[in-house]
């Protein structure tokens, strides 16, 4: 029985099956049992048994704990046994047993203890070989260099000297029968655990692994605290042990999976991550070696070699992705290279580059390996997606591997973003033409691909890429590519003239919509020549090669002139009656630049346009009345707008404002400095008369004349139009015209008359002011 002092039953008895011939107390008091050294503070009871007859039982040792009730079973420990003699040299043996402690310690060592904590070189092609060409290949690089091979061995030697301290241990009990004396020690917790976890393989082999059994040792060692250097390699070694094991269990496609099994049971064990990757062929060839090689306990590279190498081992087979997903061992090997990617920058993980280089390719691997999987089902998964995304865009070790995995899968616009991880501009605009010019890009991310570039191309500082791929833009989309050269806020600039012959050489279709951006948008009337000349250039050829488009024009005219009045002007019908149709978009604003929109101070090359559309003056007739206008053929072009077009209403615009333009002006573009004076306007409006005069058709003839007789009647001198006017024609007509202009002559009558009256009284005034002015002076008599 165990009390304190108080006579309080503090634990349960303790008990033995016999009554024992001698009892050791072993630890839970420094000053008795083991040595001091091995801090052993596990209190045992060890009592001795000696044979009982008929062989019942072996003389022996049992063992169990009384610092603790544990509930733990005894143990039971067999003594050899041994032959004694008597004196008269009779040999027999001895059923007696007994145990004792020594003054002084006796340090023993076990030797497999260092042999499987030594470290030692993993070679993993070697190990795992899938006679793929690319292993084959990746093995052959591995062939040994004179200097490595020299370096590993002389590390292999310091491994071992280090090994022979790992399995000492210090022991004072001694057990003796006969004249055999024994020392009694405590196995090392690593051989104790180790032959667990191999009596658990052993039975694998005609059944099932045990998974329950290996995670039940992670948990008993889970909170245990290492109290010397072997110990603590001993726990460590077993976390891994049983992480390689339950992890190649897995990977061998098994279906009954343990629950308990995540990714924090493999992160325990501190285990190179490239020791678990190597057991998948999905993710072997992500793993970097380095001119070292991947060090590990010895008794790992053992297991591995003899033992998991032959198993079945897959990741990229079909039973384990339709596992559910808190199986799935995709999802699993993800989440643990995830925490392992989170220990970036931590000093205590060695071969750091090339750990975290495999680290970030295994997983990029197994986003890119789900994502797949994902796309090719029935829906997309958008959370694997945007891990993908943030692995890549937050920088990855393995950038060279990283490539060839994104090329591997064809996903070009996830390479783009790596790219922009690294700030390559160059390879992210190349990768997206990759795209946009149709290479498959399994992914279908860049929807708007050219107006993506547009946007990256303004954010660039690099000119030569700026002209690259803005021009290379402006070839597929000039709308598009020439935003990319007039965006205000790109950070390069470039000035018109060189982005004007930059797109003269590499992208001739977008000269005209930059030319357009310069001259209408930015009313830069420098350019405006070259962009007449382009429009001219486009209509011209239309005009030669298709019939149709000669019919349309002709069609137009006859279309507008059939209109009653009031309608619009010509110009306006034709923008409301706009075909879809470049050539035609250009006539309207090369209509819009001859016409001077961009007021009277534009001058053009009159005489080289006149005689470039010379051969289509009946096709062109707008153009034809606008240049008689600006060559001075006013008589021409009112002509030309009377009977060519039947516009009467630019007619009278053309008289006013003197052929400045054949469109009404927009308010504020005609300064008074362009608008003729009163007597040549009259000019105009008397050949305006005389055009309308000759209109055909009588009706109009009359109606358009007596109302420009009515509307501008002051333009005109009574005599000469009633001098014009033809004599069959009624008064009632011009009725309104001669009402004005007789009130005008009234009024002109009247205003003469009070000027008269006016004149006279000031001449009477300046008479007093005279005479009075003479009286003040006085007389004066000159002699003759």
């Amino acid at each position: 029985m165990f009390v304190n002092c108080d006579g309080d039953v503090v634990r349960g008895t303790l008990e033995f099956s016999r009554y024992p011939s001698a009892v050791i107390v072993d630890g839970g008091d420094p000053t008795n049992g083991a040595d001091a050294e091995d801090n052993d503070q596990d209190g045992y009871v060890l009592a001795a048994f000696p044979e009982l007859k008929l062989g019942l039982q072996n003389s022996g040792l049992e063992i169990q704990r009384w610092d603790i009730d544990s509930g733990e079973g005894k143990a039971w420990l067999n003594v050899p046994r041994t032959t004694a003699g008597d004196e008269a040299g009779n040999q027999f043996y001895s059923k007696n047993v007994g145990l004792g402690v020594t003054q002084t310690a006796n340090q023993l060592n076990f030797l497999e203890v260092g042999e499987r904590l030594r470290s030692r070189r993993l070679r993993i092609f070697d190990t795992f070989e899938d006679g793929s060409s690319e292993a084959r290949l990746r093995s052959a690089q591995k062939e040994p260099h004179p200097a490595l091979e020299e370096s590993e061995n002389t590390r292999n030697q310091q491994e071992d000297d280090y090994a022979r301290r790992l399995g000492q241990r210090n022991t004072r009990v001694v057990a003796w029968s006969a004249s055999s004396i024994f020392w009694v020690v405590r196995n090392p917790l690593l051989l104790k655990l180790d032959g667990i976890i191999d009596q658990v393989l052993q039975a694998s082999s005609e059944s099932r692994l045990d998974q329950a059994k290996l995670i039940k040792i992670i948990r008993s060692i889970r909170n245990q605290e290492a109290q010397t250097e072997t110990e603590f390699l001993s726990l460590g070694y077993i976390r891994q042990k049983v992480s390689v094991i339950l992890f190649a269990d897995l990977a061998s496609n098994r279906f009954d999976v343990s629950h308990h099994i995540n990714e924090q049971l493999f992160i325990e064990g501190n285990l190179d991550p490239r020791v678990i990757l190597s057991m998948a062929p999905l993710l072997r060839k992500d793993i970097v070696e380095g001119p070292k090689g991947i060090w590990i306990h010895a008794g790992l590279v053992t297991l591995m070699e003899r033992q998991l190498s032959p198993l079945p081992i897959t990741l990229d087979a079909d039973e384990v992705l339709s596992r559910p997903e808190e199986f799935d061992l995709l999802a699993l090997t993800k989440r643990y290279l995830t925490i392992w990617r989170q220990r970036k920058g931590f000093g205590s993980i060695a071969d750091e580059a090339q750990v975290f280089s495999t680290v970030d390719a295994a997983l990029l691997h197994v986003l890119l390996y789900q994502d797949q999987r994902a796309i090719m089902g029935p829906g997309g998964s958008s959370t694997i997606r945007a891990e993908l995304y943030a692995v890549v865009d937050h920088g990855v070790d393995c950038f060279d591997r990283a490539i060839e995995l994104l090329e591997e899968y064809r996903r070009l616009y996830v390479l783009s973003r790596l790219y922009q991880s690294r700030k390559m501009a160059s390879r992210v605009l190349f990768t997206w033409r990759r795209i946009i010019e149709g290479e498959q890009d399994e992914g279908g991310e860049l929807t708007d691909g050219e107006n993506e570039v547009r946007k990256y191309l303004v954010k660039i500082k690099d000119p030569a890429l700026f002209e690259e791929y803005g021009t290379w833009l402006a070839r597929r989309n000039p709308a598009l590519g020439v935003q990319v050269f007039t965006d205000d806020n790109s950070r390069v600039k470039l000035p018109p003239n060189q982005v004007v012959q930059l797109l003269q050489l590499r992208a001739p279709d977008a000269v005209k919509v930059y030319l357009e951006h310069l001259v209408f948008g930015k009313k830069n009337v420098q350019y405006a020549n070259k962009l007449i000349s382009y429009y001219l250039d486009n209509v011209l050829s239309i005009l030669k090669s298709s019939s149709s488009a000669r019919s349309t024009l002709a069609q137009s005219y006859e279309t507008y002139r059939a209109l009653h009045p009031p309608k619009p002007t010509y110009r306006q019908f034709i923008t409301d009656n706009t075909i879809p149709a470049p050539w035609w978009h250009d006539r309207l604003r090369l209509l819009e630049l001859l016409g001077g929109s961009h007021g009277a101070g534009f001058a053009y090359d009159v005489p080289t346009v006149l005689e470039r559309i010379e051969p289509f003056e009946y096709a062109l007739v707008p153009e034809s009345i606008i240049l008689d206008g600006r060559q001075g053929r006013h008589q021409q072009a009112l002509r030309l707008l009377t009977h060519g077009l039947g516009d009467y209403h630019t007619a009278v615009n053309y008289c006013l404002l003197g052929g400045a333009s054949i469109f009404h002006p927009v308010s504020g573009t005609v300064t008074p400095e362009s608008v003729p004076s009163r007597e040549e306007q009259a000019a105009l409006f008397q050949w305006l008369l005389s055009e309308f005069l000759q209109i055909e058709d009588a009706s109009d003839r009359v109606e358009r004349t007596s109302e420009l007789l009515e509307r501008f009647g002051a333009w005109f001198d009574v005599a000469d139009v009633l001098g014009r006017i033809p004599d069959e024609w009624s008064v009632e007509l011009v009725s309104a015209f001669l009402v004005s202009a007789f009130r005008r002559l009234v009024q002109e009558r009247s205003e003469v008359v009070i000027c008269k009256a006016l004149s006279g009284a000031e001449n009477l005034r300046v008479t007093v002011e005279f005479v009075g002015v003479c009286e003040k002076v006085g007389g004066r008599v000159e002699r003759a």
